[in-house]
């Protein structure tokens, strides 16, 4: 199955590889001034546009909007509005492991819990 993957291949990977964090480094400080020129013309978090000759650069915006939990939390307390609170139960990946470890819970009791999730990654690095 070696034979599939040439030599060459894995240059040509190297070699792309290295010219997309150049561009992706040149992408990012030319965002970096689109979004100063927006920023400085039609204010901060504004949806703006400019047209230079035969191209139209635009900025969208998106709004979302997330309660701090613990301030939120605090103050729905305050105001007798517990009903408005969540109380949401995980599992303490420490403790269990502690518990393990000191005997108090074996694996088996909770075999089936545990999950596994893998992230595939490929690199190519010049060896000299």
């Amino acid at each position: 199955m070696e034979e599939l993957i040439t030599k060459e291949m894995v240059e040509r990977y190297y070699e792309l590889n290295l010219v997309k964090k150049k561009i992706e480094a040149e992408i990012n400080q030319l965002k970096k001034i689109f979004h100063t020129y927006f920023d400085n013309e039609y204010g901060e978090n504004e949806k703006s546009e400019l047209i230079k000759e035969q191209y139209k650069l635009q900025r969208q915006v998106r709004k979302t909007e997330k309660w701090a939990e613990k301030d939120t939390v605090e103050k729905l307390e305050e105001l007798n509005m517990n009903d408005l609170i969540q109380i949401v139960k995980t599992p303490d990946s420490e403790k269990i492991h502690a518990a393990i470890e000191l005997g108090l819970l074996k694996k088996s009791d909770i075999e089936g819990c545990l999950t596994n999730n893998y992230t595939k990654a490929i690199t190519v690095k010049a060896v000299k």
